[in-house]
């Protein structure tokens, strides 16, 4: 475990400010994009099926990849049979995350996802603390509390409840932390890159993804929906595909040059502007003076979070660039 820590913190040190913000705001950009378009999708066009939006994602996913190796333009191993056992558990995880997702999307409004998803937060720092052994300040723990206690008191005054929802968030939260945390320890220890986590993750989970539309009578629904021709659908609808992929690979991006808690703590942090525009779109959205407070207080907790992380996080790589330094001179000194 000692060698696992020593490891995580060097590979923490040789990582810029710009590598960790730039990777946490191209995250950021991508999660408040992805969850605007698949409301857009599910909800104001009524696409039946969020399990065939997953399943189109995955497809592009592997597409693109697939493409960009034989191109040369990004690299990882090919298959082999040491690779499934490598992998897993991630890929159950993320099959979870992925689909107990875009089914909470579908099943809540805007607001009310924005605020279930930040109880992600808390169970990510529980599992940063025990599996990985990264203590945070109590800075840093007093803004998860803020984030958890507005998302509390929005959650009490939800005027869509919706138990299917709630369940699927819930589920959706422990896949998130699960997922997060190992997918930290495969990257930290150079077990795959962030290209090779998510092809081979994408190839593994498509099957089940596929086989569990087959059971349902999505197929069917799928066939009779009448909005095919409709532009607006067609593009939302592909901009949606695309973003899957991004999303996908700015998670890993951005815990692999910062922490999960990081990134779950960013995808709430854009949840602020998601909110607002959860009142106009979708269309599903009662405005409740608690729900609204409680949304607010949530939102402050995660720019406090931000604030705390990239401010503190620099000023401590400074302060241990400068160290070796110092001790270089009070050695001449006594020379």
């Amino acid at each position: 475990m000692t060698g696992k820590t020593t490891s995580s913190s060097s590979h923490s040190q040789n990582i810029s400010f710009i590598q960790r913000f730039g990777s946490a705001l191209f995250y950021g950009i991508c999660s408040g994009l992805i969850t605007v378009v698949n409301k857009l999708v599910l909800t104001s066009y009524g696409f039946p099926s969020f399990q065939l939006l997953a399943i189109g994602q995955l497809i592009v996913s592997i597409i693109v990849l697939y493409v960009a190796r034989l191109l040369n333009i990004v690299h990882f191993p090919q298959f082999s049979r040491h690779i499934f056992l490598k992998i897993m558990p991630l890929p159950i995880f993320f099959f979870g995350n992925l689909l107990f997702g875009l089914g909470g999307t579908q099943a809540v409004s805007l607001p009310m996802f924005t605020a279930l998803r930040r109880f992600s937060i808390g169970t990510t720092m529980i599992g940063e603390q025990f599996i990985l052994r990264e203590k945070q300040s109590s800075t840093t723990q007093l803004s998860v509390c803020l984030m958890l206690i507005g998302a509390v008191i929005a959650s009490f005054d939800d005027l869509t409840f919706n138990w299917f929802g709630y369940i699927f968030l819930t589920i959706n939260n422990v896949c998130t932390t699960a997922q997060g945390v190992v997918m930290k320890q495969k990257l930290v220890n150079k077990d795959f890159n962030q290209n090779g986590l998510l092809f081979y993750n994408s190839c593994i989970i498509l099957g089940p993804t596929i086989l569990l539309a087959l059971f349902t009578e999505d197929l069917n629904k799928v066939w009779n929906y009448n909005r095919y021709c409709d532009i607006g659908f067609i593009f939302a609808f592909f901009f949606s595909l695309l973003m899957g992929f991004l999303l996908n690979y700015s998670t890993m991006l951005c815990t692999n040059y910062n922490s999960p808690l990081t990134t779950t703590v960013v995808g709430a942090c854009k949840n602020l502007f998601v909110t607002y525009l959860g009142m106009f779109i979708g269309g599903d959205y009662i405005f409740s003076f608690l729900n609204f407070i409680g949304l607010n207080i949530s939102a402050t907790g995660s720019i406090l979070y931000s604030w705390v992380t990239f401010t503190q996080k620099t000023s401590s790589k400074i302060t241990n660039i400068s160290e070796p330094s110092t001790v270089i001179s009070e050695k001449q000194k006594d020379e």
